[in-house]
């Protein structure tokens, strides 16, 4: 969670040619994405993985984005041991450092094409990436710019939402928005991000693929894509357009039950939910389903304001720092949902997701109906170092009002539901969703 909280739509989700059958041999990584595809429908997550150049999506975690404070520094004492207290740049470090520099610029095979900046940002790059930490990240000026209005939910991009296969390093499109570049294009849910711009995906986090398909209104980017059930890969050129996120959409189903789907937390979500939620009252709703299935989280001040208008009165969620520090968030209890409610969720559902289901769980308040969730139980919060660049840096763990601290195990379902892909893909029929309606039905009678 950041105090902006982590998501990849490509944006928090977005994203040379050559003989195909040597991009993708037998035993390549291609087919092994295929074959992937064909053994399980299953098992992927959301997961932010630190490596390379990345402008920074808030794609499966909670950041604290505003204010951004200033950075501390300490020479010595902390909580880092013995290391705390000895200079990182001593002078063997700094010889270390300038003899690799001068090695590249001597013998790189592509002189022409090396940056004194790039190089500076990838030591900084490196230092944060030697935490281990897949969601900590070093920004600069303009992953920092880019990173800022993602949070506002604009971008410049294609209009797909991303999810990372954990287990085969890559990431996948796991859903399209409407009238965007991605529709247009044909890219469908379940496609496999194989290259960007011909370069290799394999292994990026999901906000660095983000970040590379994102990028001015206007400009291009090409996308070599693996789908289950075709033998070539697929490649795709598409233009950057302006995506303003609808992060809220709703309908009526039948016997007055309102459907109600949040796909990430951003600035802009916490007014259209209460737009949403007011048109669904209007039109009679008597019962919701929230569904909160693949959303990778976001903003933590969005979610709290959220959770404020279902919660009773109480703690939503609390955090502890690395010196046993703890902030409460509360709700005031005055905008207590009144109505039955049902929660979807599934091993995508992260971060600011698994607050809100979490809470509504611990209060009793509602079923949740789907799989175990994702897992991520910590927060990020952006530093800012004053020179223009940023830390996205894991500061705390959260916990769930009953004491709960969820990461790496995330929260089991009150009915577990497996979706049947193959019914979804056929005629469109939703068995999770199914299922909800079926409680929702079950409690409004019990009311009457």
């Amino acid at each position: 969670m950041t105090s902006t909280e982590e998501h990849s739509t490509e944006e928090q989700y977005t994203y040379q040619n050559g003989d195909r059958r040597e991009e993708e041999p037998s035993s390549g990584p291609g087919m092994e994405m295929r074959q992937r595809q064909r053994g399980k429908g299953k098992g992927r997550g959301l997961l932010l993985f630190l490596c390379g150049l990345l402008i920074g999506t808030l794609l499966s975690g909670l950041i604290f984005v505003s204010p951004m404070r200033k950075a501390l520094f300490f020479k010595d004492g902390g909580s880092g041991g013995k290391e705390a207290s000895q200079e990182l740049l001593n002078e063997a470090t700094r010889q270390k450092i300038q003899l690799i520099a001068n090695t590249i610029h001597n013998h790189y095979y592509k002189p022409k094409e090396i940056s004194l900046g790039d190089e500076r940002s990838g030591l900084y790059k490196g230092l944060v990436e030697s935490l281990g930490d897949p969601y900590s990240v070093y920004y600069t000026g303009e992953e920092l710019k880019q990173m800022m209005s993602e949070t506002e939910g604009t971008y410049g991009g294609i209009g797909a939402m991303l999810s990372l296969d954990k287990e085969s390093g890559y990431t996948y499109i796991s859903g399209v928005m409407e009238k965007t570049p991605a529709e247009e294009a044909g890219i469908q849910t379940g496609d496999i991000i194989f290259k960007i711009n011909g370069k290799s995906a394999h292994g990026m986090q999901t906000d660095e693929v983000a970040s590379q398909i994102r990028g001015k209104e206007g400009t291009k980017v090409h996308l070599t894509l693996v789908r289950e059930g075709d033998q070539g890969n697929i490649e795709v050129d598409l233009v950057r357009k302006k995506i303003s996120s609808p992060t809220v959409s709703g309908k009526m189903l039948e016997n007055h039950i309102g459907y109600l789907k949040i796909t990430e937390f951003d600035e802009v979500t916490y007014d259209q939910y209460l737009n949403t939620f007011a048109e669904l009252k209007g039109k009679g709703m008597k019962g919701m389903i929230l569904d909160l299935r693949n959303n990778p989280g976001g903003n933590l001040d969005t979610v709290c304001q959220i959770a404020r208008r279902i919660l009773p009165k109480g703690i939503i969620v609390y955090t502890k720092d690395n010196r046993g520090k703890r902030v409460d968030y509360d709700s005031d209890g005055k905008h207590e949902i009144q109505i039955p409610l049902v929660v979807l969720v599934n091993g995508n559902s992260a971060s600011a997701s698994e607050i809100l289901a979490g809470a509504i769980k611990d209060y009793h308040l509602g079923k949740l109906v789907g799989t175990t969730t994702f897992g991520k139980g910590i927060v990020q919060q952006i530093i800012d170092l004053n020179d223009g660049t940023a830390l996205k840096l894991t500061v705390s763990d959260y916990y769930t009002p009953s004491g709960k601290n969820i990461h790496g195990i995330g929260i089991d379902p009150d009915e577990k539901v497996e979706l049947d892909v193959d019914a979804l893909k056929k005629d469109g029929s939703d068995n999770q969703l199914n299922k909800a309606v079926e409680l929702i039905e079950k409690e409004m009678k019990n009311q009457k």
